[in-house]
């Protein structure tokens, strides 16, 4: 047993509990006890105290939608479909499991690094990322990027989506699990479709799609099917799964968002990409009214470029002022719930993480509190701005304990288990060789990148 002690313990149960003072009791894996830090060592004497005296303790951060990567900085400037076909297929075709598994490592070091305890990660070639999990120490649930076309026969496939569930789904004490993964429903044939039921049903996990992320995503579908994205899913049976996990759901209409209250699905809102791709502002209030369990999400570090969970929260914020023209949008206690309990719910871990509670998981991050961005900080009265502060404040860089299943991963602002250095190398080795594999299949296509932006380039002078 331990005890974690700190200024402050940010509970995010249902009451927003806030306990100056506080200690958490970690019992192996779980949290058995929570109160002041005097109470908790008055009744375990002899249990070890991790102090944190300018630190306050909350919730790690959930991650609902992430992909691994190698492009950070070097995918610009292009609307989301434009942008997948001219960066991101290309390098999906000539991606190695050597590139996938440097990749997947850098990415769950950042994510630990900055306070996320949960990733959920769509990506290839996820032996390595399952590896990474386990070694990291992160929660994860691998979701392996899914297409069963012939214009797709590069991505993962189904076959090797059950492989991999067979492999590693609940390996590491729980701590990983592998979902059923499709990148877009333009990515499959109706058979591939029924086959992602069975999926789920049979192993009883989660699926995860993305859907209603840019406008031709839903008039492409119209153009298909005759219905939008989310009616579509609905009369596939692909939102009655044990979890359903949509990422973006830009342009969902009211319609939509009443289908998927009814079945329950989660969401996983991700500002900065879609902000940084112009596909919009998703209805993030109206979903929210309506009861829809919605997380919050990095997506890539292509299309972000950082995996920090605290700048999400803050754009996450202030996108839905400025969409809305309305000052008082997701208030910041909203957007800490979206980062922790409800974004279990989205995922459907609500009963395990996403809060500090006893009997859930220990999974708990120290933020800094002696940092100028934190000052003042007022925790009590009309002025209390413990939660504005969390969300318009901090950064990432401000988490200096990490603790996932009651083991501390980061301390002090470091990485434990493994050699930070090293796995910036190992990206730094492989990426060169990844890009050029990807020009020079560009090149034989003709379809150089460097010919578009140069393009672009002319066009501005």
């Amino acid at each position: 047993m331990k005890i974690l002690a700190a200024a402050y313990v940010l509970t995010m149960n249902r009451e927003n509990e806030c306990i100056k003072n506080g200690a958490v009791l970690v019992d192996g894996d779980k949290i058995k006890a929570i109160g002041t830090k005097a109470e908790l060592t008055q009744q375990y004497p002899d249990v070890m105290v991790h102090d944190y005296p300018k630190a306050l303790l909350m919730p790690g951060l959930i991650n609902t939608h992430c992909h691994s990567g190698l492009l950070r900085g070097t995918a610009e400037g292009l609307p989301v479909w434009d942008w997948l076909q001219q960066f991101i297929d290309p390098m999906h075709r000539v991606l190695l499991p050597e590139d996938a598994k440097a990749a997947s490592y850098l990415c769950y070091a950042e994510a630990l690094l900055s306070g996320t305890t949960t990733i959920v990660d769509m990506w290839r070639y996820m032996d390595g990322s399952a590896e990474a999990a386990k070694d990291l120490g992160i929660r994860a649930v691998l979701v392996p990027y899914v297409a069963e076309h012939p214009d797709h026969d590069y991505f993962e496939t189904l076959k090797s989506n059950e492989s991999l569930i067979n492999r590693w789904h609940q390996q590491n004490h729980g701590q990983i699990q592998v979902w059923v993964g499709l990148e877009h429903l333009f990515y499959a044939e109706p058979h591939a479709l029924k086959r992602i039921q069975s999926l789920c049903q049979d192993y009883q996990t989660g699926f995860h799609t993305h859907s209603n992320e840019s406008q031709f995503d839903v008039q492409e579908n119209l153009r298909r099917h005759g219905v939008r994205p989310i009616q579509t899913l609905e009369q596939l049976g692909l939102l009655d799964l044990p979890q359903t996990l949509l990422a973006h759901c830009v342009w969902a209409d009211p319609t939509e968002i009443q289908i998927m209250k009814q079945h329950n699905v989660g969401v996983a809102h991700n500002p900065i990409s879609n902000m940084k791709l112009a596909s919009g502002a998703a209805p993030v209030l109206e979903m929210l009214k309506q009861g829809i369990a919605v997380g919050l999400g990095t997506d890539g570090e292509k299309e972000n470029n950082n995996l920090d969970m605290f700048e999400e929260m803050k754009t996450a914020s202030l996108l839905a002022k400025f969409s809305t023209l309305d000052a008082a949008a997701l208030d910041s206690l909203s957007i800490c719930q979206m980062a922790t309990r409800t974004g279990a719910k989205a995922v459907g871990m609500q009963n395990q993480i996403g809060s500090l509670e006893v009997g859930k998981l220990a999974d708990i991050i120290a933020v800094n509190i002696a940092t100028p961005r934190m000052t003042p900080l007022i925790d009590e009265g009309r002025l209390f701005n413990l939660f504005t502060n969390l969300v318009h404040a901090v950064q990432g860089q401000d988490v200096v304990m990490t603790m996932v299943g009651g083991q501390i991963v980061v301390e002090n602002g470091k990485l434990l288990n493994a050699d930070l250095q090293h796995l910036i190398d190992e990206v730094n080795r492989v990426t060169p060789l990844l890009f050029e594999r990807r020009d020079a299949w560009m090149a034989q296509k003709g379809k150089v990148v460097n010919e578009l932006n140069r393009n672009i380039v002319e066009e501005t002078e």
